[in-house]
């Protein structure tokens, strides 16, 4: 029981009065409890229900729970409540949590690095090989402190192994790896096409690219960079064939699957798969490019115009001081806050970027150079901006198309026929009205694009590419070219029926060889009755089963222009069994060469100023796993 004391009447009175809260106390229990004001040392613990007494040495407060237990049991009820749900509450929130003293078992484990054989430490050391493939990072960037610290930090057990580990053992896992799941990917493709380019590297070492791109069979459009080799020889036209087939061979890829291969127009590619004998579509976006120079070279307006532009953007590349001026007149004329553009001799786009800039800035352009003696001479003249103006004006609308037509994640070749149309019918289309630049610089460009599509090849490619797009079908085509693409189709899709025929063929040949171990007399069958009618009543021929499906793909709406081209052939291909094969053919086509071009652009951020001596191996290889990785 607890020691309790009866204080006298006067006593309860002033206790009453006088009763306060213990200092730091935590517990619910001193809701219940208190002291006297005069008792500094707070050592007499009083009951605020009864006014009694309660001994509670050293701070205990379990006389204090046992106090209201035997004299007041609905507070003891209260208390109990209370402390439980402070418990809860203390174990949810910022309050002190309460402290496991590990096991000495448990404290060794935890100071013990992993072992190297360990499933976590095999785990962390492959997310890291992946982090420097996939983020093109220097290996070097291990040995740093700061990636040290972030390592230990996360997982302290965890021991790094060396640059040489990553750079020898690793990696190089991490490409057969990869290698081996692309090459499984497409061995057993029934048709891809291409595109390749060259590239020299910051340290003008040359390398040449190849990428393959195919639908896969849940219809989507994949790529695949296959290499980016160290190519060191002569780059004529035989040489680069040679090591172009050499390529497809290495990657166990049948050349006469390749539906065409697109490059840039450069006389060696070009003369490369002539000597191949490989179908090639040119770069929609270098024959723009080439449009376009050629459509402004000869003019002395446009020679003055853009070298004006270049040389005004130079003047305040240079200088800090025009800089700053040019902030400070743009925020004087309300103009936007935007800095000048710069041309890259390889991107037409960027020229027109550079006069629409200096176009827009062109009062802030004015008044910065107008206030220095030495800068009043680039002062761009009337004559100048009308130039500019005209330029913009015939050139902005291309770069919409230019960008739209380089992605590789979705169909890009069966756009070309309706871009074509659509820049003779509107967007180039001359003014009878109208004369001056704009309009030269239109027709320049379209007659240049209208010439180099003539070709047949080249047409008969984007012909049926846009007739097995179900946005555009037969849109883009005259009733008299109609029946020549439907031989073709008929034609083609009998190839492609004979063909798979012939590899079952060989294939099952292949598989009877490898199991017969000796030569068995097997008895001959007796025929049937109803193996007879099977010979008379024959299915009905090719032919007209795939003119059933060209009249039912013809009679079908025509898809939306927004729509997915692949998703429609997804969810349609059960129908058009034989057609849908030939729309995997073309539409994997892509209509640039962007995608050569990324990957030169992957080496570029792998072969820095600090990876300089990267071997060529070890750049293909880096290339190869940024390019293909997924994480």
């Amino acid at each position: 029981m607890s020691e309790v004391s009866e204080p006298d009447g006067e006593t309860e009175a002033a206790v009453e009065v006088t009763l306060v809260p213990k200092r730091g106390g935590t517990s619910v229990i001193w809701n219940w409890f208190g002291f006297k004001s005069s008792d500094t040392e707070q050592t007499s613990v009083i009951c605020k229900v009864c006014r009694r007494v309660v001994t509670a040495r050293g701070g205990n407060t379990s006389n204090l729970f046992h106090h209201l237990k035997n004299m007041h049991a609905r507070e003891y009820e209260e208390a109990t409540r209370a402390k439980t749900s402070a418990s809860g509450t203390s174990s949810t929130s910022g309050a002190r949590p309460k402290t496991t003293q590990l096991s000495l078992q448990a404290s060794f484990t935890a100071a013990t690095p992993y072992d190297k054989s360990s499933k976590k430490w095999k785990d962390i050391t492959r997310a890291i090989a992946l982090y420097i493939a996939k983020d093109m990072v220097p290996i070097q960037t291990i040995e740093r402190d700061g990636f040290r610290y972030v390592v230990h930090t996360l997982d302290s057990r965890y021991e790094l192994p060396g640059r040489k580990f990553f750079s020898q053992k690793c990696l190089p896992e991490l490409y057969t790896e990869v290698r081996d799941r692309v090459m499984n990917e497409i061995r057993h493709l029934e048709a891809y096409s291409a595109t390749t380019d060259l590239w020299s590297s910051r340290t003008t070492e040359p390398y040449i690219s190849l990428t393959i791109h195919f639908i896969d069979d849940d219809w989507k459009l994949r790529s695949r960079c296959l290499q980016t080799a160290f190519f060191p020889e002569d780059h004529t036209g035989t040489i680069i064939a040679l090591g172009l087939k050499d390529a497809l061979s290495a990657w166990g890829l049948d050349e006469a699957r390749l539906v065409c291969m697109t490059t840039d127009s450069g006389a060696n590619m070009v003369r490369a798969l002539e000597i191949n004998k490989w179908t090639r579509l040119a770069c929609f976006g270098h024959r723009l490019h080439n449009a376009i120079e050629r459509s402004v070279q000869h003019d002395a307006r446009v020679a003055r115009a853009t070298g004006m532009c270049k040389k005004v953007v130079s003047t305040f590349s240079y200088s800090w001081k025009k800089k700053n001026a040019l902030t400070s007149a743009q925020r004087e004329l309300k103009l936007p806050p935007h800095k000048l553009i710069t041309e890259s001799p390889t991107r037409w786009g960027s020229r027109v970027k550079m006069m629409e800039r200096v176009l827009e800035q062109e009062k802030a352009i004015t008044q910065v150079l107008a206030a220095d003696q030495k800068s009043r001479h680039l002062l761009p003249t009337w004559q100048d901006i009308d130039v500019l103006e005209a330029i913009t004006k015939a050139l902005k609308p291309l770069q919409d198309f230019t960008d739209a037509l380089s992605g590789e994640e979705y169909v890009s070749v069966s756009y070309v026929k309706p871009v074509l149309h659509l820049l003779n019918s509107n967007i180039l289309k001359p003014e009878e009205d109208k004369a001056g630049l704009c309009e030269d610089i239109k027709k320049r460009v379209l007659d240049y694009l209208n010439e180099k599509y003539k070709d047949p090849a080249t047409d008969e490619l984007l012909t049926m590419a846009t007739f097995l797009d179900p946005r555009f079908k037969t849109t883009y085509m005259s009733p008299e070219k109609l029946e020549e693409v439907r031989s073709r189709v008929a034609t083609e899709t009998k190839a492609l029926e004979e063909k798979t025929a012939t590899d079952a063929s060989s294939t099952e040949d292949q598989s009877e060889r490898e199991t017969s171990t000796a030569p068995v007399q097997l008895k001959k069958p007796k025929h049937s009755l109803g193996s007879f009618f099977k010979k008379c009543s024959s299915a009905p021929p090719k032919q007209q089963g795939i003119d059933m499906e060209l009249d039912g793909y013809l009679l079908m709406a025509t898809a939306d222009s927004d729509s997915d081209p692949l998703e429609w052939w997804r969810l349609q291909c059960s129908h058009f069994p034989r057609i849908s094969r030939l729309a995997k053919k073309y539409l994997c086509i892509p209509a640039t060469s962007s995608p050569s071009e990324r990957a030169f652009s992957t080496g570029g951020n792998i072969v820095t100023s600090s990876r300089a001596s990267l071997k060529p191996e070890n750049v293909d290889r880096l290339v190869f796993l940024a390019k293909n990785l997924n994480v």
